[in-house]
C-alpha cells in the first residue's frame, strides 16, 4: 500500500491512499504546524511495527474518525498524541517525560499502553524528524509517497 500525502494550500494537507496503483481512499488532515497526524501513524507504526490506523487500513478497514476500540491501535493513537504534543513543544520533551505523558494519556482513556522504552521513543523522533525535514521541503501542491507493507506491522 502506498500512502500519497500531498501538502494543500489552505487548513487542510490530503493522504491518499493507493492499493495496487489505484486510488482507495483520500483523507483529509487538518493542518496543525507540524507533519500531518497520519504521516505521525505511519511513523510509529513502521517503526515499532505495531498496527493502527495505517495497519487497519492495510487490512481493509475503511477510514473513519470512530474505528472500533482496538488494544493495540487504541495504544499507538496515544503515542501518536504524545508525538504531536512533543513536535508541537519543539521536538524537546525528554523520554521519562515522554514515557509519563503516554502513561497518564492512556490511563485517562482506559486504555493498555503499548510496551515501549525510551530507545524506542528515540528511534520514533529520529524517524519523524527525518520526515518531517523531507516535508518541509515540498512546496504547496506536491507530494510526499510512503510505502506501507505488511511486514512493517504486526497483525
Amino acid at each position: 500500500m502506498q500512502l500519497i500525502f500531498t501538502k494543500g494550500s489552505g487548513k487542510h494537507d490530503t493522504m491518499d491512499v493507493m492499493r495496487d496503483g489505484v486510488l482507495a481512499e483520500s483523507i483529509a488532515c487538518p493542518k496543525q504546524g507540524i507533519i500531518p497526524h497520519d504521516m505521525v501513524h505511519y511513523a510509529v507504526e513502521s517503526t515499532l511495527h505495531k498496527r493502527g490506523f495505517i495497519g487497519r487500513i492495510l487490512d481493509g478497514e475503511r477510514t473513519s474518525f470512530q474505528m472500533a476500540a482496538e488494544s493495540e491501535s487504541d495504544g499507538v493513537e496515544r503515542l501518536v498524541e504524545v508525538f504531536q504534543a512533543d513536535g508541537w513543544s519543539g521536538w524537546s520533551s525528554s523520554a521519562t517525560d515522554m514515557l509519563d505523558l503516554y502513561q497518564v494519556t492512556c490511563n485517562a482513556r482506559q486504555c493498555e499502553p503499548l510496551a515501549i522504552q525510551a530507545d524506542d521513543l528515540e528511534a520514533l523522533r529520529k524517524r519523524i524528524l527525518e520526515l518531517t525535514a523531507q516535508w518541509q521541503l515540498i512546496p504547496v501542491g506536491s507530494t510526499l509517497a510512503l510505502q506501507f507493507e505488511r511486514n512493517q506491522h504486526v497483525p
